[in-house]
This record gives structure tokens, C-alpha cells and sequence, in this order.
């Protein structure tokens, strides 16, 4: 069916779908992926996220800046500690984000087998 026809919603312009793309590109780091989820569960600094997703120091400080670049995380300063959070209410489209990341997360643990391995990759063996 066409685009428009049949009660289909128009399809969004080009910039759109770049944009689009672009998240999840930057999403599809597992790293990242758990540490978007991690901060939407409270704040932390790169000390407590580096254990928490169990990355070296540096490689989690380089995440923690994309993912700060690309608006989805922020930080402050606390004395010599750099506090990373989302602030989910900053913007719309960034709060959209991470609420997919909250919510396909959720999802994939709550239908996990207790061996931790999503019952959809169970199927096809």
C-alpha cells in the first residue's frame, strides 16, 4: 500500500530518519546501551559505572562523553567527582530516547530465562 493511503500515516522527512538512525547508532554499543539504562536507575560517577557494566575507567569515560555530546546524559561536578545522570524532563526527544532504552531493557529482563538468556535466541536451537 501507498504512503498516505489506507489510513498509513505520512512518513517522515529525510532529517527524521537521520536523526533516528543516528541514536540508535550510538545505542548500539552494548556498553553504552547499559549504561544509558544504569543512569536511568540513579546518578553515579565513572568510578561506580565502570563497575557497574564492568569496563576499564577509560573506556567508560569515552561512552559516558558520546552519550553526553549526544545530549542523552549530563553531568555536574561534586568537589573533585564528576556526577553523570539523565535528566529525563531536559528535552522531549531525549527523554523519548531513553524511555526506549528503560523500556526494550525491562522488556528483554523480564522475558530472560534464569540463565539469562533471552527465551526468543531458545527457540530457534
Amino acid at each position: 500500500m501507498a504512503a498516505g493511503g489506507g489510513g498509513f500515516a505520512q512518513d517522515p522527512p529525510p532529517e527524521v530518519w537521520s536523526a533516528a538512525a543516528a541514536a540508535f547508532g550510538l545505542l548500539a554499543s552494548p556498553a553504552r546501551l547499559h549504561i544509558v539504562w544504569a543512569l536511568t536507575q540513579g546518578e553515579s560517577d565513572v568510578t561506580g559505572l565502570a563497575e557497574r557494566v564492568g569496563g576499564a575507567l577509560p573506556a567508560v569515560s569515552q561512552h559516558l562523553t558520546k552519550l553526553k555530546l549526544a545530549g542523552l546524559v549530563r553531568s555536574r561536578r561534586e568537589g573533585r567527582r564528576q556526577v553523570y545522570f539523565v535528566d529525563i524532563a531536559d528535552t522531549a526527544a531525549d527523554a523519548d530516547v531513553v524511555t526506549v532504552v528503560r523500556l526494550v531493557v525491562d522488556q528483554l529482563s523480564d522475558r530472560a530465562t534464569p540463565a539469562g538468556v533471552p527465551a526468543a535466541r531458545l527457540r530457534g536451537l
